[in-house]
C-alpha cells in the first residue's frame, strides 16, 4: 500500500483533507513497520523520523529500525512530511535522523513540521524522550544545523535528552553506528532478542553501496551541447549488465570519482615531496601520490588545512580572516581558490607527506540525477552531467567529477557507482494525473526519466515540461528526443527559456507566470509540481512564481496561497530535487 494523493478539488474542507491525508500515511507506516511483526504487540513504541534531500537520513532511518526489532522494541518510521504536530508531542519516545540542506536549512520533507514545532504555540513535550542523529559535512559553515535546531528545540519544549546529539561529517557510518549501539539499547533497558519480520529491511539491503560500490563500464559519453556553446554538457551511460540493480525515475547515482593526475602531480611539487613516499591509507601502505588521486579531497581545501596554512604563513591577511570568524570575509578570501592555489600562493610551504594527508577529508561520491527510466533501460543507467571548468588565479581549474568522467575515462572504462533511492521524487502512481516538471539546464534530468516512465506505463496523465537554458542554437540538449516526445503526445505541453537569446533574459519562472492560468488548472485537477536543479537562485524564483500565480488565478491571499502550497507539499505534489 502507498500513501494516495488527495487531488486538490475533492469534495473536503482543508481540515478534512489533513486528517484523510494523515490516516493514509500513518496507515501506511504501520503496515510497512508492522507487517509480519504481531509478536511486538506489546513491544514499547520507538517512534523514528527522518528529514531527507537526497536520501541518507532515509536510509539511517532503517538502519535504526533493524537495530531497534533486534532489541524487541516496535520501530514505527516515517518522513517528518507525514505527521502533524499533534501527533508529534504524544510520541513518548522519539528518535529524529535528519540533514541539514543548502546553507543550514531544514530538508524540504521536514520544513512544515519544523515550522509547526518552532512557533510560539507550540505545545510542550514533558512525555517524550528523544535522541538525534545530525547529518551534514564539515566544509559547510552551518554544520549540521538541521539536528542542532531540533536537538534545542525539542528540548526547550521539556522533552528529555535520553542521548546526547550525534554530530556526523559526510562519511557517517562510523559515527551512526555508534550512536545506534549506545540509544538502542538504553531504550530496550539493554535486551536483545531475535526477531522475524518478513518484510525486515535487512533481508533487502543493496548487495551494492558507497562502502562497496558496483564496478560498471562507461559505455557513452556524448557531447549534448553545440562546440560553440559556452558550457559544456554531456550524456553518459552506465552498464547495470550482470549487477542485479535495478532503480526507479527520480533515484540518484553515485559516482566514486578520481583526481585529475595533473593537478596531483602540482600539488605533490607544492609541498616539496615526490609522490613515492609510502603511507598507510585505511590500513594500507600507498604511495602519496596514489592516496591524493583515489582516497583524498584535494580540490576544496579543509577547513583544517586552511588553518594549519595560516599558522605556518603568519599571512596577516589570512590569519585576521579566520581569528575574526567572519564566513563572509573568509568566503570572499576562498573564492575560486583550490587546494593548489593556496599553496602557490605560499610557495615556501612545506609538508611531510604523512602532514599533508592527516589535514585532508576524504574524496567523496558525486550524487547525479539519474535522466533514464529503471522500467525502460534494466541494463543501463544515464546521467545528465555539465562539466565544470573555469580559470581564476591565473590557472584553468576543472570540477572533479564531471571532468573525471568527460576527461579521464574512455568507453568501457571502469567506473565505481551505486545508487541512492530518493522516495519522495516519483512519477505519480496515479497514471491519469497531471505532472508540471520546471528543469532548466541538467535539471531535465529526472524529468527525461519521469517522461520515458510514462511512456514505458502507457500513462494517460498530461506532461508539462519547462525547460531553458543560455542559448537555443548552442544549449537545446535533447532536443531530438523532447521533440520525439511532442509527435507521440508523451508531452503534452512544452514551454522554452533561453535567458540570452533575447536582449531582455528570459528564465522558466517567467514562463511559468505566463502561464499561470493554466498552472493553476492543472494543479486542480490533482496534478503534480516538481522543480529540478539549481537551488541558490532558480528553485527560490520558481517557488515565487508558484506562490503568485496560485494567489493570482486561485483568488487567494498571499497567506491563503502559502497555505496552498503546504497542502501540496503534505500531499507530495510539490516535490524538488535542488542542489
Amino acid at each position: 500500500m502507498k500513501t494516495p494523493n488527495i487531488p486538490q478539488n475533492a469534495p473536503y474542507s482543508d481540515t478534512q483533507r489533513a486528517w484523510i491525508g494523515g490516516f493514509f500515511a500513518g496507515m501506511h507506516s504501520h503496515m510497512l513497520q508492522n507487517s509480519g511483526s504481531s509478536n511486538q504487540a506489546d513491544a514499547r513504541v520507538i517512534n523514528i523520523l527522518y528529514g531527507t534531500q537526497t536520501g541518507n537520513s532515509e536510509s539511517v532511518a532503517t538502519d535504526v529500525a533493524d537495530a531497534a526489532k533486534t532489541h524487541g522494541l516496535r520501530p514505527v518510521v516515517q518522513s517528518m512530511d507525514e505527521i502533524e504536530i499533534e501527533a508529534l508531542v504524544k510520541m513518548e519516545y522519539l528518535l529524529i535522523i535528519t540533514s541539514t540542506y543548502g546553507e543550514g536549512e531544514m530538508p524540504d520533507n521536514a520544513q512544515l513540521l519544523w515550522d509547526a514545532i518552532s512557533a510560539d504555540s507550540a505545545p510542550k513535550m514533558d512525555n517524550t524522550q528523544f535522541s538525534i542523529l545530525a547529518l551534514g559535512d564539515t566544509s559547510y559553515d552551518l554544520f549540521c544545523k538541521a539536528g542542532i535546531d531540533w536537538d534545542n528545540r525539542l528540548a526547550e519544549l521539556g522533552a528529555k535528552r535520553l542521548f546526547e546529539r550525534a554530530d556526523c561529517d559526510v562519511e557517517f557510518d562510523e559515527a551512526a553506528e555508534n550512536w545506534i549501539n549506545n540509544v538502542i539499547p538504553m531504550l530496550s533497558d539493554g535486551s536483545t532478542v531475535s526477531i522475524s519480520t518478513d518484510s525486515g529491511s535487512a533481508n533487502s539491503k543493496p548487495k551494492f553501496n558507497r562502502k562497496n560500490p558496483f564496478v560498471s563500464k562507461l559505455t557513452v559519453n556524448r557531447l549534448l551541447t553545440s562546440e560553440k556553446s559556452s558550457k559544456e554538457t554531456r550524456h553518459y551511460e552506465f552498464s547495470l549488465e550482470g549487477s542485479g540493480l535495478s532503480y526507479e525515475a527520480g533515484d540518484a547515482l553515485n559516482v566514486i570519482p578520481e583526481n585529475c593526475p595533473e593537478l596531483v602531480s602540482s600539488i605533490v611539487s607544492a609541498i616539496a615531496c615526490t609522490g613515492t613516499e609510502d603511507e598507510p591509507v585505511n590500513g594500507e601502505p600507498m604511495s602519496l601520490s596514489e592516496a591524493l588521486r583515489t582516497h583524498f579531497e584535494i580540490k576544496q581545501p579543509s577547513k583544517e588545512l586552511i588553518q594549519e596554512i595560516a599558522n605556518r604563513s603568519g599571512d596577516q591577511e589570512l590569519n585576521g580572516i579566520l581569528e575574526s570568524k567572519d564566513k563572509t570575509a573568509l568566503a570572499k578570501y576562498l573564492w575560486g581558490r583550490d587546494t593548489l592555489d593556496l599553496l602557490l600562493k605560499f610557495p615556501d610551504m612545506q609538508f611531510s607527506a604523512a602532514e599533508f594527508l592527516a589535514l585532508l577529508k576524504p574524496l567523496q561520491h558525486r550524487a547525479y540525477s539519474i535522466s533514464s527510466s529503471g522500467k525502460m533501460h534494466t541494463d543501463s543507467v544515464h546521467l545528465t552531467v555539465a562539466s565544470v571548468r573555469y580559470n581564476t588565479h591565473g590557472r584553468d581549474h576543472k570540477g572533479v567529477c564531471s571532468t573525471y568522467l568527460a576527461d579521464l575515462l574512455d568507453e568501457n572504462s571502469d567506473v565505481k557507482i551505486f545508487f541512492s533511492p530518493n522516495k519522495s521524487f516519483r512519477v505519480p502512481e496515479d497514471d491519469s494525473l497531471p505532472m508540471i516538471m520546471v528543469g532548466p539546464g541538467t535539471g531535465i534530468a529526472p524529468f527525461r526519466a519521469f517522461l520515458q516512465e510514462r511512456e514505458f506505463r502507457k500513462s494517460s496523465g498530461k506532461n508539462w515540461l519547462f525547460f531553458g537554458d543560455r542559448n537555443a542554437a548552442t544549449d537545446y540538449i535533447y532536443q531530438d528526443e523532447i521533440e520525439a516526445m511532442q509527435e507521440k503526445g508523451i508531452l503534452s505541453r512544452l514551454d522554452l527559456a533561453f535567458s540570452r537569446d533575447q536582449e531582455q533574459k528570459i528564465y522558466v519562472q517567467d514562463r511559468m507566470l505566463e502561464n499561470g492560468a493554466d498552472i493553476f488548472a492543472w494543479l486542480e485537477q490533482g496534478g503534480s509540481f516538481f522543480v529540478c536543479g539549481d537551488a541558490t537562485y532558480m528553485a527560490k524564483d520558481v517557488d515565487k512564481a508558484l506562490h503568485t500565480l496560485i494567489a493570482e488565478h486561485g483568488n487567494k491571499t498571499a497567506e491563503q496561497a502559502i497555505e496552498y502550497v503546504n497542502q501540496l507539499k503534505k500531499e507530495k505534489r510539490y516535490v524538488r530535487d535542488v542542489y
